[in-house]
């Protein structure tokens, strides 16, 4: 029986890349996305992948996932909160309602969902990994433009080595990925919003990302993925509460 893994945020970007990796080491992928639509068009390019819609930011709405995924696979082996949001604006500017959505997405889903995966997983008395999705961002605040951001990230870190130290009793691996500047779809409009906050055009702030990168490239889904495919491996058996940087050196720790 091939093993289960869901996936949140898998409409497009690095949780699409997920789906796919997830897929290619022959795991049954459950495609979850705010956008339904964005979620079915990820999962009908798998070969075993079905989609269905996931508000992070409603607990109800994780626990109905990983529900329904118990009740028709009869197993739940991995579960990757990838589900996130950015907005770029100087600290100052940054309103109330900006942070609220900001951290409600990035670290309140992230919370909610892994209580309902975990919740699953020790109801099914089965061993089970969880992964995050956090950011270089969550271990450094130089990041210009993105303090809310910042705050989210550094708190998934956290949050999953507190996940990581509690769960580890009933056999669930926690971590967390952080990738650098991937060229996702988020990173068009950050491109975007960083070269009018910066005065300059959107290839001279692509032309800063690169050189920021020792590895002298922007960072693909794909790169990200494969690590994400890693930490669900055996080879990865004894690896919990980490945060795994994945950003061809653009910060190192």
């Amino acid at each position: 029986m091939k093993k289960v893994a869901v996936v949140t945020g898998a409409g497009s970007g690095i949780g699409a890349a997920i789906a796919r990796e997830l897929s290619k080491r022959d795991f049954h992928v459950v495609v979850t996305d705010l956008n339904l639509a964005a979620a079915e068009n990820t999962a009908k390019a798998l070969p075993s992948a079905r989609a269905l819609k996931l508000d992070v930011m409603v607990a109800a709405d994780s626990t109905a996932v990983a529900t329904s995924v118990v009740a028709t696979e009869g197993r739940l082996d991995v579960w990757v909160s990838n589900a996130g949001v950015s907005k770029m604006a100087l600290f100052t500017e940054i309103t109330e309602e900006m942070f609220d959505f900001t951290v409600g997405i990035n670290l309140k889903g992230v919370f909610l969902a892994g209580q309902a995966a975990a919740r699953a997983m020790i109801k099914l008395g089965t061993p089970g990994v969880i992964i995050n999705t956090a950011s270089m961002a969550g271990k450094q605040g130089r990041v210009p433009f993105l303090s809310d951001y910042v705050a989210s990230k550094f708190g998934v870190i956290g949050l999953t080595q507190a996940m990581a130290f509690e769960l580890a009793a009933h056999g669930i691996r926690v971590n967390s990925v952080c990738p650098g500047y991937v060229s996702t779809p988020m990173q068009v409009r950050e491109l975007a919003w960083e070269a009018e906050l910066r005065g300059v055009s959107a290839d001279e702030v692509t032309r800063l990302w690169i050189a920021d990168t020792p590895m002298a490239r922007l960072e693909e889904p794909e790169d990200v993925a494969k690590v994400v495919g890693f930490l669900t491996s055996e080879d990865a058996a004894f690896i919990t509460g980490e945060a795994i940087a994945v950003n061809g050196g653009a910060f190192m720790d």
